[in-house]
C-alpha cells in the first residue's frame, strides 16, 4: 500500500481515523454530563444524542462541497480545515463555559456543531480514498479499508482506555478542554498536506473525457470505469468529423466554461449521481442496508442508564468493556478478509443478523437475571457483549464499504461515496429515534428498568426482520461484492 498510495497519503488516513475513533474518549463523559449533571431520563438522552448525530446523514452535502465548490482552486484540503475548526470550537466552548454545558439545548446544538464538523472531515477523506482505489485498482479496496477501520479501532482502543481513567481523576469540563487538543492537532496537520489544484483535476478528468470520445463506447466506459456514463452516437461521430485543432479548440473552450463554472459542476456532479444510484446493482443492496438499519430499535444510551444507574458499574469498567470491543473489531476485520470474504455476501448478512440477535438475546439474559443462579457475574456478560456486538457488526460494515468504494464514478467520489454512508448513517439515525420512542412508550427512566427485558425482546425481532429481504441483495455477489 506504501507504493500504491505513498506514505504521506496513508498517514493522513491513519491520523483522521485515529481521531475519530478516540472520540470515544469524550463521548463517555457527554454521557455521564446527560444522566449525573443534568438529570435526564433515559429515552431524552436517547434522543438528543440522535439528534446531535444527524450532521453524518446529510454527508452527500459536504460531498458535493468538496467536489464541485473548490476554495482557491483546492477542493480537499480547505474542507479539511474547516472540519477541523468545527470539531475543535465546540469542545473548548463546553470545557471552558460551565453555564452553557448545563443547558440541554445548548449543549445538543454545540454536539451538533461537532458532529457537523467531524462528519465533513469524515466525507473528504473517504473521497480520497475512493480515488485513491480508483487509481490504485481494487485489489487494493479491501486493504485500504483495513487500514482505515485499523487505525479507528487503535483510537477507540486508546480513547477508551484514558476515558474511563479521565472520568475518574477529571473533571467533565476537564475532558472537554483535553480532547480538544486532538482536533488542533488535526487542524494544524492539514496545512502541511498537499492538495492537487481543482482546475488541474478536473482538466485531468476532461481530458479523460475526451479521449474517451473516440472510443468505442464500450471503451470509453470502461476507460472511466463507469459504465453508467452514456453518450449519443450523433455527437461522437460529430466529434470524428472535426479537425484536430478545431477540436482541441473546442475542447479547450469546454475545459474552461467546466472549471469556471461551479453550477455546471453542480449539475453534472447531480446528474451522474442519479445515473449512478437508479442503477438496479447499486439501488437495490444500499436500500437493504438502510432497511436493515431502520429496523433495529437502538437503545444502547437506555443499557448505559442500566448498567450504570441498576447494576452500579464504574467508568472505567465500562472503559474497559470499550477497549475489548475495539479489539473485537480488529479481530473481526482481520477474520473478515482472511476468511470471509470469499463467501457469498448473503451468507455472511445472515450470519451478522443472526450473531446481532444472539447478542441483544444475552442481554435480556442479562436484564432478567437469568445468569445469576449461575455464578456469572454482571461484568463478564456486559465485556462478551460488548466483544461479539463489535466483532459481528463487522461482517456487515465490510462489505458496504467495499461496495460504495468500487461503486464510486471519476469526479463525485465525496458525493456518492458520502451518499452510501449517509444512508447507512440516517438509517442507524432512524433506529436511535425508534429506540427512544421505544424507551418512552415502554415507560423507562433512571429507576424503572422492568420493562426494559420487553424493550429489547422487540430489538431481537427488529434484528431477524432485514433477513426475510436479502433478496435484495444478488445472489451471486461475494464477499469482494465485485
Amino acid at each position: 500500500m506504501g507504493a500504491a498510495f505513498g506514505p504521506s497519503f496513508l498517514c493522513l488516513v491513519c491520523l483522521i481515523y485515529f481521531i475519530q475513533g478516540f472520540r470515544s474518549f469524550v463521548w463517555t463523559a457527554v454521557s455521564y454530563q446527560m444522566k449525573d449533571m443534568m438529570k435526564l431520563s433515559p429515552s431524552t438522552s436517547q434522543f438528543l444524542v440522535s439528534l446531535a448525530y444527524f450532521p453524518w446523514s446529510i454527508k452527500p452535502v459536504y460531498g458535493i462541497l468538496s467536489d464541485c465548490i473548490p476554495i482557491k482552486q483546492r477542493k480537499r484540503i480547505p474542507y479539511l480545515i474547516i472540519s477541523s475548526c468545527l470539531s475543535l470550537l465546540p469542545w473548548l466552548i463546553l470545557g471552558l463555559s460551565q453555564v452553557l454545558s448545563t443547558s440541554a439545548n445548548m449543549l445538543t446544538a454545540l454536539l451538533v456543531l461537532q458532529n457537523l464538523g467531524s462528519a465533513m472531515s469524515d466525507v473528504v477523506i473517504d473521497a480520497m480514498v475512493a480515488e485513491a482505489v480508483r487509481s490504485a485498482g481494487p485489489e487494493y479496496a479491501g486493504d485500504l479499508q483495513s487500514l482505515s477501520w485499523s487505525s479507528m479501532a487503535v483510537g477507540g482502543v486508546f480513547g477508551s482506555l484514558l476515558g474511563g481513567y479521565a472520568l475518574s481523576n477529571l473533571s467533565i469540563h476537564a475532558i472537554y478542554v483535553v480532547f480538544s487538543a486532538l482536533p488542533f492537532f488535526q487542524l494544524v496537520s492539514c496545512m502541511f498536506v498537499d492538495d492537487s489544484p481543482k482546475g488541474f483535476q478536473s482538466a485531468i478528468d476532461q481530458n479523460k473525457y475526451v479521449e474517451n470520445q473516440s472510443l468505442p463506447e464500450e471503451s470509453s466506459s470502461e476507460a472511466l470505469g463507469y459504465q453508467g456514463t452514456r453518450r449519443r452516437k450523433g455527437t461522437r461521430k460529430n466529434n470524428k468529423r472535426r479537425p484536430l485543432s478545431k477540436q482541441t479548440e473546442a475542447n479547450g473552450e469546454h475545459r474552461r466554461s467546466f472549471n469556471s463554472s461551479p453550477c455546471l459542476s453542480l449539475r453534472s456532479a447531480f446528474f451522474s449521481l442519479c445515473t449512478a444510484f437508479k442503477q438496479p446493482s447499486i439501488l437495490r443492496p444500499m436500500a437493504w442496508f438502510f432497511f436493515s438499519n431502520v429496523t433495529i430499535p437502538n437503545i444502547s444510551t437506555v443499557m448505559f442508564y442500566y448498567q450504570t444507574e441498576e447494576l452500579h458499574l464504574e467508568a472505567s469498567f465500562l472503559g474497559t468493556a470499550r477497549v475489548i470491543g475495539w479489539f473485537s473489531l480488529i479481530l473481526g476485520t482481520y477474520t473478515y478478509n482472511r476468511y470471509f470474504k470469499h463467501e457469498k455476501l448473503r451468507n455472511i448478512l445472515v450470519f451478522s443478523h443472526v450473531g446481532l440477535a444472539i447478542i441483544s438475546l444475552l442481554d435480556i439474559v442479562l436484564v432478567s437475571r437469568l445468569h445469576v443462579p449461575y455464578g456469572i457475574d454482571d461484568k463478564y456478560m456486559v465485556l462478551w457483549g460488548s466483544a461479539l456486538a463489535d466483532a459481528i457488526n463487522q461482517f456487515k460494515m465490510m462489505p458496504f464499504l467495499i461496495l460504495s468504494g468500487q461503486f464510486c464514478p471519476p469526479g463525485i467520489e465525496g458525493t456518492l461515496f458520502a451518499l452510501f454512508m449517509s444512508i447507512n448513517n440516517f438509517g442507524s439515525t432512524l433506529g436511535s429515534f425508534l429506540g427512544a420512542a421505544l424507551a418512552s412508550a415502554l415507560d423507562i427512566s433512571a429507576a424503572q428498568f422492568d420493562n426494559l427485558a420487553l424493550g429489547l425482546g422487540v430489538q431481537l425481532i427488529g434484528t431477524l426482520l432485514p433477513i426475510w429481504f436479502l433478496f435484495l441483495i444478488p445472489k451471486e455477489v461475494t464477499g469482494l461484492t465485485s
